[in-house]
């Protein structure tokens, strides 16, 4: 186990959701096809920008699985303190992923802060699925190692609320997810019926590192 040093420590604790712009600075236009928004147990909502630009394929298999509902009621299955909260499994454990086949990496360069929203995968690099984490802390060294496909725009704290355990004793869970530009009274589309295998997916790279 890895674990982060005293000033990365102190780093993580003092950061927060991601910095206002400072004065006079120009928002770029947010898409809402691009928000996805959580309501989860502990509060919401919690809005999240996707980056299509980064990860195409993941921001689309994102939105694809939210419009079927296939995140509605999942339970946060792993989540440890100062590392990341992580869900997506139908299963609950760990082990399972949606029917659709899995993804190829689009590792980019976005990185691993607080509160980057990145697809967890089993060993091979090409295995992500379903499953996501939100990350608590700056975890560099999962950069290029997992594919960050956006970061919370607001609802940290929500995120922050999460159940720790591995897996709690009880759970947290995704109420409801939605793409913005939807609304969360969207009708839901159904999977195509496409079946594949779901490997077992956890941020954890084969080098050891289990937790930061």
């Amino acid at each position: 186990m890895m674990l982060l040093g005293l000033s990365g420590l102190a780093q993580a604790a003092e950061a927060q959701t991601p910095p206002a712009p400072q004065a006079g600075a120009t928002l770029p236009q947010i898409d809402p096809e691009n928000i996805l928004v959580l309501q989860l147990s502990t509060g919401g909502p919690v809005r999240i920008l996707l980056r299509p630009d980064k990860a195409p394929n993941h921001v689309a298999r994102m939105k694809l699985l939210t419009r079927a509902g296939f995140y509605d009621g999942l339970l946060f299955h792993r989540v440890i303190e100062g590392f990341m909260a992580q869900t997506g499994d139908p299963l609950g454990t760990g082990t399972g992923g949606s029917p659709l086949p899995d993804l190829q990496a689009e590792f980019n360069d976005l990185p691993h802060l607080r509160g980057a929203l990145s697809m967890a995968r089993a060993e091979s690099p090409d295995s992500a699925n379903s499953q996501f984490f939100i990350v608590f802390s700056p975890v560099l060294r999962l950069d290029g190692k997992y594919t960050v496909l956006g970061r919370l725009l607001s609802g940290m704290q929500f995120v922050d609320a999460i159940n720790r355990g591995e897996p709690p004793a009880t759970p947290s869970t995704i109420v409801k997810a939605w793409i913005e530009a939807d609304g969360p009274d969207a009708a839901r589309t159904p999977l195509p019926p496409v079946a594949a295998p779901a490997a077992s997916a956890d941020p954890a790279p084969q080098d050891g590192l289990t937790q930061p």
